[in-house]
């Protein structure tokens, strides 16, 4: 078991950092992380910048949050293990479940996965389960299959 000494703040500035630089659309959303444990990782998005006309949350939207959730626990995973790579959403199913009629939290838990694969030049794959509350209410289940390539050393 590792060491999970880390300046949680820190990283998940980091991480939002990374998130509105390179994914613009994550900006507009106002896609926030709130907390990370080392095992449990939040992240919440106000319903205003993502009201359908229904005025419950787009089910993009929705969809989104719920990637950048499970990308951004692979990302704290990988800097926690002090190993790099290129995470990708390789496949995933979404089931909605009831509307978002508040401020949403996705939450998901890490499985325990060996990413020491990426220092040997090697894929590793994570497989992910983000839930979507909404007032102590279960709103949407996201399953999805995150893959980290290793970086090139061009």
């Amino acid at each position: 078991m590792r060491n999970l000494a880390f300046d949680e703040d820190s990283l998940l500035k980091q991480l939002q950092s990374t998130w509105y630089q390179t994914i613009p659309v994550s900006q507009f959303m106002q896609i926030t992380p709130l907390s990370f444990s080392g095992h449990s990782f939040n992240v919440t998005a106000p319903l205003t910048p993502n009201v359908n006309l229904h005025q419950t949350m787009f089910a993009g939207s929705i969809y989104t949050l719920m990637t950048l959730t499970g990308w951004g626990m692979v990302w704290l995973q990988q800097q926690l293990a002090k190993v790099e790579g290129d995470i990708v959403l390789a496949d995933a199913n979404v089931r909605y479940i009831a509307p978002i009629t508040a401020d949403p939290v996705a939450k998901t838990e890490w499985i325990d996965t060996d990413l020491s694969a990426l220092q040997r030049g090697k894929r590793i794959r994570v497989n992910l389960s983000i839930e979507l509350w909404c007032a102590d209410k279960l709103c949407a289940v996201f399953d999805g299959r995150f893959v980290s390539l290793p970086k090139s050393s061009d």
